[in-house]
């Protein structure tokens, strides 16, 4: 590979407290030679003709927190490949995958097969979960010290929370001991059972079962209670809510965790439900719009640590049903930095905030080299237009599945090329 030089770039970095104009040199074994404002035409071999970017952005890869993929068992939903070539086209250059397929990731024939499938068919970084509890049952325990032998960064029962506070003090304690990442779905399943969005004035006009905010709170509370006592890596995978927020808020002067939010629920509130759109049927659900300028004011406040797609295929067949029985989840992978932009175009949080939470974040929870733009580290990175404007259509999403949540939404910000390893992988058509 040749080395490449890119110029006249706007450049945010927030793992390297990077934020100037200035340029790029990857090396000929795709790691990252030099960057800055140093980067420049007065200071390249004259012989060399560089990439200028006039002005585009370059950020370090995102690292997508939280992606289902269907491999194994649900192919037809979204595999590897498919998978990478969505993410790619959003700037997205690692994820962490749940545990959630058929069979559950849970042993380590499964995390071979696992890691040998993602060598094979994807062109981004892998970084399988495995689950906490056996067939996600939450009864018993996985074998967390093999599993991590194996390569697993994080545990989690994915869509599924440990309800059984014996067993989580269980679990809390083998990961303090074997310095293993914990992963929580927070919702309690006696208050949720059977509830399909958010509990109050729209599940009753919908006549919908509702999910109470406090539902998720109950676990969050539960969970850091342990953990003043049980001090291991604990990530709570998503919050949705106002009461969520001042728990951690408050929580967070005094024990150390992690938070994220998904992109949906940034975005959204329960009113874009409208007349049962099934697309918008989530876990955690969309709540009110007092909720979701909580949840973006907690991000603006660094309170929130990390945006996630909560990226989960479903085929059209298992969405073209009534609420009830539509399944729950929507594509996100190459929508989360576009539709992240967004909270920055209309003044909400500011730019390098909303990248730190997409890339140094992350990879700091999860402790990969990932997410940042270190000399010597591998050059994955996107460049982006982020004032192309542009419509969400789904006949034109690279995922399998086209289950967006947010059809003909108009959007600004739009990915124009991706590297992994120095390779450009993805060029905006």
């Amino acid at each position: 590979m040749k080395k490449q030089y890119f110029i006249n770039a706007n450049i945010i970095d927030p793992h390297n407290s990077l934020n100037e104009l200035g340029g790029l040199i990857v090396s000929e074994d795709g790691k990252i030679e030099a960057i800055g404002k140093k980067v420049n035409i007065n200071n390249l071999p004259t012989r060399e003709k560089p990439i200028d970017l006039n002005g585009k952005y370059i950020f370090p890869g995102i690292v997508d927190m939280r992606v289902f993929v269907g491999e194994p068992g649900y192919e037809y939903k979204e595999n590897f490949r498919t998978l990478s070539n969505a993410a790619l086209s959003g700037g997205v250059t690692s994820v962490v995958t749940m545990p959630n397929t058929d069979p559950i990731i849970d042993n380590v024939s499964i995390v071979d097969f696992l890691k040998r499938r993602g060598r094979d068919k994807s062109m981004i970084n892998i970084f399988p979960c495995a689950s906490l509890t056996k067939n996600i049952e939450g009864t018993n325990m996985t074998e967390f010290g093999l599993l991590q032998k194996k390569g697993i960064i994080a545990f989690t029962d994915g869509i599924r929370t440990i309800q059984n506070t014996q067993l989580m003090s269980r679990i809390m304690n083998s990961a303090k001991d074997l310095g293993s990442l914990i992963m929580q779905h927070a919702e309690d399943l006696d208050l949720s059972k059977n509830g399909m969005i958010n509990s109050g004035i729209i599940a009753t006009k919908l006549g919908l079962a509702g999910i109470p905010d406090v539902a998720e709170r109950i676990i969050i509370e539960r969970d850091l209670t342990l953990l003043e006592n049980i001090k291991c890596r604990y990530h709570i995978s998503q919050i949705s809510s106002e009461k969520s927020v001042e728990v951690i808020k408050q929580r967070k002067e005094k024990i150390k965790f992690t938070c994220g939010v998904s992109i949906n629920n940034l975005s959204l509130n329960e009113n874009d439900i409208g007349d049962f759109r099934t697309f918008l049927k989530l876990s955690p659900p969309l709540r009110t719009e007092e909720d979701r300028v909580s949840l973006v004011n907690a991000l603006k406040d660094e309170i929130i640590d990390v945006i996630v797609s909560d990226h989960k295929p479903e085929d059209e067949e298992s969405k073209r049903l009534t609420f009830a029985q539509a399944a729950t989840g929507a594509s996100g992978i190459e929508t989360l930095l576009s539709l992240s932009l967004e909270l920055y175009h209309n003044g909400s949080v500011k730019l390098e905030t909303i990248i730190k939470a997409l890339t140094s974040n992350p990879a700091k929870i999860l402790k990969i080299n990932k997410g940042n733009l270190s000399i010597g580290a591998d050059a994955d990175f996107s460049i982006v237009d982020i004032n192309k404007p542009w419509i969400v259509k789904k006949e034109k999403l690279i995922s399998k599945s086209k289950n967006t949540s947010i059809e003909n939404k108009k959007l600004q910000g739009k990915v124009t090329s991706t590297f992994v390893r120095g390779k450009e992988l993805f060029r905006l058509q």
